[in-house]
């Protein structure tokens, strides 16, 4: 789904809300909320207001790496983005050019066999190209140093950002409330910003007023913000004690609100063949489409996209093509601000 709409540079959230005033926290963004065609402006702060008892939020949990690394590819100066840990103990990486303003030029990566010179003696050997990928993401192997991945990332790494974003920001900028360290060390390349809003204060006023939180995880990789690529393979697991929250909620007539397009992937991943919500965990291809649709998920909580952010596809299978239009014209109205550190969109049945 592509938007006909332009979204001028200054919608850009340039730095976190708390960093926008004197008293600001998280929950201070703005929140559109869409019902079908009507749209109204609200706060985060009064999402208690909007959701009812025995309503269902599913949050994903996974922890934001400090996945940027600078290194050096022979000459050239580059930043090494690290994605996506595959089973055999390999990273998904691609290569950017720095240029002072965040990570933003990709850099081809290969031929295989070339190597990378990281900080603390690391190198990073390039094998072969992600499937269907070209040659922006690679498998590749670290050596050197007795140090993982993880401990890299931890004693040399930095979030990832983008042009559009004023400076670097501590990890803990990007790490959302339900965020939970894994005792492997993966988690996401990029923040699962939609839950960003949340405050410790906010989920206790929720669970008082009798919503539940059903947590998964689903580790995000990286995006790519020039071609908008639909996501690729992503690990994933929705455990038990959720699943069963889930399936209690859907038979208590409450509604299933994803927060987050990782949440929806996750969940959606996890239904079995007679519509029910079942443990599960491993790798996810799933891409949600309008033709695909939606399964569980009632409503969502997401960030405002790119105009062709393929994550709007999945937007459109929960809300309906006329509610993203709508929703999206009334936020460039407002001047609602775009991207991780900026408002968000509340979709509701």
């Amino acid at each position: 789904m592509t938007l006909a709409v332009r979204v001028p540079e200054e919608l850009s959230a340039r730095v976190p809300v708390e960093q926008r005033g004197p008293g600001l926290e998280r929950d201070a963004v703005r929140m559109l909320v869409s019902r079908g065609a009507e749209v109204a402006h609200h706060t985060f702060r009064e999402l208690p207001l909007l959701l009812r008892a025995g309503d269902l939020l599913v949050v994903n949990t996974s922890a934001t790496l400090a996945a940027a690394v600078d290194g050096w590819a022979g000459h050239a100066r580059v930043v090494v983005h690290f994605s996506t840990r595959g089973d055999d103990g390999r990273w998904a990486v691609e290569q950017r050019e720095p240029d002072g303003r965040g990570t933003t030029r990709p850099r081809a990566g290969g031929p295989a066999g070339r190597e990378v010179c990281l900080p603390g003696g690391v190198r990073l050997v390039l094998e072969e190209p992600l499937s269907g990928r070209g040659e922006r993401l690679w498998w590749a192997r670290v050596s050197g140093a007795g140090v993982g991945v993880p401990g890299l990332l931890r004693e040399y790494g930095r979030p990832i950002r983008y042009a559009y974003t004023e400076r670097d920001q501590p990890l803990s900028a990007y790490q959302t409330v339900f965020a939970l360290p894994s005792a492997d060390g993966t988690g996401s390349a990029e923040m699962p910003s939609a839950a960003r809003p949340f405050t410790a204060r906010l989920v206790a006023e929720l669970v008082s007023r009798g919503v539940l939180f059903a947590p998964v995880t689903l580790h995000t990789g990286v995006a790519s913000v020039e071609a908008h690529e639909p996501p690729y393979p992503e690990r994933f697991a929705v455990p038990e004690a959720s699943a069963r929250l889930i399936e209690a909620a859907r038979a208590g007539g409450g509604r299933v609100v994803a927060v987050g397009t990782t949440a929806v992937r996750a969940v959606e991943s996890a239904v079995g063949a007679d519509g029910a919500v079942r443990a599960r965990a491993g790798w996810t291809d799933l891409v949600v489409t309008p033709e695909r649709g939606v399964r569980v998920v009632d409503g969502l909580l997401t960030g405002l996209h790119e105009p062709e952010a393929s994550h709007l596809l999945m937007l459109e299978a929960v809300a309906g093509r006329v509610a993203v239009e709508r929703g999206y014209e009334a936020a460039l109205q407002g001047r609602y601000l775009w991207h991780e550190f900026g408002d968000v969109h509340l979709v509701l049945p």
